[in-house]
């Protein structure tokens, strides 16, 4: 019995910090415990129109990489799959490829088109923090101070909607300032919720959203910053979160690679993303530390 006591203390002591209800308990006497942000505060490191051209700019080579599955929504979008056309051809007679048939166009993997795209690359490998499991990498290239290197992905919640079960057990839930949780935990009922809401969400060959950011080859490369480690004092932090919501005129073409999606339906406002921006330049195979309570202003 006692043993089995030590045991839930444990777990407990691990899992509490990201517990809801225990947070919402607690918030005013154990502020540090989580990303408290004074409702006055921002976290824009870079502007809004960066992070949305960055993301623009990704999920526009990511499309026209794909661009022989894409063939049900170009259909819709005809004045859409001339613009695209037109980039593919660009993109050949640069790369030295047959203009006249895009069906033998060179596909590459996400990793190497974020490369092309941004001239770096990210992924998931065993962290260089000991017992801390899983982080990310800049496996590729060179990324320059104040660049969006990876996204959060997973869940909105906003405030009152029902959490508490996935919350349980859960060390993958992200405050933003105004309350709004993300939720980027890849297994169990998190999961189960992701999917059901992606799917209801789509409307026909569109999707609204990415659910590949679950599975081990993520279709967005960038979809991996749940995974990114809280800094310690080995390990300065050399990125933090900045949030985004996605603009009413985002394209509706490349929202298949938004790793968001909200929980209610009914609800009528802006898509909440968040992205991890760098303080620093960071050089291939340096692994990204986050600070879970970065505040700017």
């Amino acid at each position: 019995e006692a043993a089995m006591l030590r045991e839930l203390r444990r777990r407990w002591g691990s899992y509490k910090y990201r517990f809801v209800p225990w947070l919402a308990l607690n918030l005013r006497r154990q502020r540090r415990t989580l990303r408290y942000v004074p409702e006055t505060s921002q976290d824009k490191i870079i502007a809004d129109e960066d992070v949305f051209e960055t993301l623009l700019k990704t999920f526009k080579a990511l499309f026209i990489n794909d661009f022989s599955r894409q063939a049900d929504i170009l259909a819709l979008l005809p004045e859409v799959k001339c613009q695209y056309l037109e980039l593919l051809t660009v993109e050949q007679k640069q790369s030295k490829v047959n203009c006249c048939n895009h069906q033998s166009q060179h596909v590459f993997s996400p990793e190497e088109v974020l490369f092309n795209t941004l001239g770096f690359a990210v992924s998931r490998d065993r962290s260089s923090l000991v017992s801390a499991g899983t982080g990310v990498f800049v496996t590729k290239g060179f990324v320059p101070k104040g660049t969006v290197v990876s996204m959060y992905p997973g869940t909105v919640y906003r405030k009152h909607e029902p959490i508490f079960f996935q919350s349980l057990g859960n060390p993958f839930i992200f405050r933003c300032i105004d309350g709004i949780l993300i939720d980027g935990n890849d297994k169990g009922l998190s999961r189960s919720v992701y999917r059901s809401c992606s799917r209801r969400d789509q409307l026909g060959p569109f999707q609204m959203s990415d659910e590949s950011w679950l599975t081990a080859a993520p279709q967005n490369p960038l979809a991996v910053g749940q995974y990114v480690n809280n800094c310690s004092h080995e390990k300065a932090a050399n990125v933090c979160y900045q949030e985004f919501d996605v603009p009413g005129h985002f394209p509706v073409e490349l929202k298949q690679y938004l790793p968001n999606i909200v929980y209610s339906h009914d609800v009528e406002s802006h898509l909440r993303c968040v992205v991890l921006v760098t303080l620093r330049d960071i050089k291939q195979g340096e692994e990204l530390f986050s600070n879970y309570y970065t505040v700017v202003g």
